[in-house]
């Protein structure tokens, strides 16, 4: 298909998306000096392109905007009432030609393009000379983005293409989307490689083999239950178990100290950041973090002005799940009207809030961050799609599995030591609300909680249908300590089960008419 065919097929290296990178593991040789001939003949050769697929270009559109209009505008965590797009996404009522899921649709296939390019070329042109457990290690990186990014694709769209050799378009550039029990198995397939193949430690921001067996984890719990009615599949939760249980017991890892400071860039790649897109400042726009850009509410806080999340909120139906002694958690997640964040605009005494708006992802000036080429497009945070506490609350929810609830010591041990950071009181029992409810607060605004949703909607549509029914999807005010929601004069349409899996996008339709028919077996 026209559209896909071209964004699958990039370029052989895909290498200058970050040119403008400090001296890290982004940093690249110029274009003009490689060729595919030359440039795979060594480790570092292998580890300069896979480097490439961390951050860049490819991941732009939908880090952009979709990256949180999706995690936390259509699960009801924040909350846009202008933007046309974003308000579709708010209401239920997103249509094939929405801007946001053309991007993300068109972001992701471009990353799994990028990968297969790059495992190819792996294979077809690295010599000998290079150790095996190098390559291997490579392919593996490779592999385990390209099983997160079908691990987003089939959890949004249900059945999608699996594409595996960008080649193979060439003959056929009509694609039926395939099973979602099979775009599980090949994401299974791909991440099994990686955590036999990554090692246990590497340079900050690099994936290892706990990288991968944490997603691992989250794959096989999520995968548990689909198709099954109430319960899940138990021989899936166990192996959600085992993996999410192997990066909790035998990788040496621990939480950050503070919360507060994994959203601060002083300590982007932290040890609890299993996964994260790595941006370079200074790049521009396009090929940067715009997250702040487009979600800060002042120009105050972001360099070269910008900060245009002035009318975006955190919803009421958020804000009322934290207690007053989870107040860490909630500062630096949202804002409330008068919190002082004293490293936002610091050489102007601070930031003050003026409303109730987004605070993770706001990170503040160049000067704050001592990064003096990070523009207005280019923040430096390393948004993290994988961290230890989220392993943590997977190992928790994969022990408690089809029982309504659990005193489990290992259940309680993990679940209870992400509420402690927290500085939040431990549980003495877990159940499936309790999971729910701490993931929500845990993970706002890190594009989590609508695909906690869908989990949820594989085995039990339902209640998933009445979460989401029975929010308050609202903003508002907050004084002397009291928040008072405000009118949203907007129809919401009522969930269903089908409000779980996206529109494909029309221009992608229109391209392949082979994607409205039904899926076929991939294995």
């Amino acid at each position: 298909m026209k559209s896909l065919y071209s964004i699958i097929i990039p370029l052989l290296l895909l290498l200058a998306c970050t040119s403008g990178c400090q001296k890290s593991f982004l940093d690249r040789p110029s274009l003009s000096q490689i060729t595919s001939d030359n440039f795979y003949q060594s480790t570092a050769d292998l580890r300069l392109a896979t480097a490439a697929l961390y951050g860049g270009a490819t991941w732009f559109d939908y880090n952009a905007f979709p990256y949180l209009t999706i995690g936390d505008v259509l699960s009801g965590n924040l909350l846009q009432p202008y933007n046309a797009d974003l308000v579709q996404f708010t209401t239920f009522s997103i249509t094939g030609d929405n801007n946001q899921l053309a991007a993300t649709w068109r972001s992701f296939y471009k990353i799994v393009g990028q990968c297969n390019v790059t495992i190819k070329a792996f294979h077809d042109k690295a010599p000998a000379s290079i150790p095996a457990k190098d390559i291997n290690a490579a392919l593996a990186e490779a592999r385990f983005i390209r099983a997160t990014v079908y691990f987003h694709l089939v959890q949004l769209w249900g059945a999608v293409p699996i594409i595996e050799d960008n080649t193979k378009l060439i003959d056929s550039s009509l694609l039926r989307r395939n099973l979602v029990s099979d775009v599980y198995k090949f994401i299974a397939s791909d991440l099994t490689f990686a955590a036999r193949n990554l090692p246990a430690t590497d340079a900050a921001g690099r994936l290892t083999t706990w990288s991968a067996q944490g997603m691992l984890g989250k794959v096989y719990l999520t995968w548990a239950g689909l198709n099954q009615n109430l319960t899940r599949n138990q021989a899936l939760l166990d192996s959600a178990k085992l993996y999410a249980g192997n990066v909790c017991n035998k990788s040496g890892l621990s939480l950050l100290p503070s919360y507060y400071n994994l959203f601060r860039t002083q300590f982007n790649d932290n040890p609890e950041s299993l996964f994260a897109l790595q941006w370079a400042p200074g790049v521009g726009y396009g090929l940067g973090n715009s997250l702040q850009a487009q979600f800060a509410p002042s120009g105050d806080v972001v360099t070269g002005g910008g900060g245009w999340g002035g009318a975006i909120g955190p919803t009421y139906d958020l804000y009322t799940l934290y207690t007053a002694q989870d107040s860490i958690r909630r500062k630096a997640s949202f804002m409330l009207t008068g919190d002082l964040y004293s490293e936002l605009n610091a050489a102007g005494g601070g930031y003050r809030a003026t409303a109730c708006n987004l605070k993770k992802h706001v990170v503040g000036t160049a000067a704050d961050n001592n990064s003096p080429t990070m523009d207005l497009w280019s923040s430096i945070e390393h948004n993290a799609l994988l961290r230890l506490a989220d392993v943590y609350l997977i190992y928790a929810e994969a022990i408690l599995g089809n029982n309504a609830s659990t005193a489990d010591g290992e259940a309680l041990k993990y679940f209870n030591k992400v509420r402690t950071r927290a500085g939040v009181d431990p549980a003495p029992l877990l159940t499936a609300d309790t999971l729910f409810r701490e993931r929500r607060i845990e993970l706002a605004y890190e594009s989590q909680f609508w695909l906690d949703l869908v989990r949820l909607s594989y085995y039990n549509p339902q209640k998933a249908i009445d979460a989401i029914n029975n929010q308050k999807r609202q903003l508002f005010t907050y004084s002397n300590g009291i928040a008072t929601p405000t009118p949203y004069n907007v129809a919401i349409t009522p969930a269903t089960i089908n409000t779980f899996t996206l529109p494909i996008p029309a221009t992608e339709l229109t391209a392949d008419p082979k994607l409205s028919e039904p899926p076929v077996a991939y294995y």
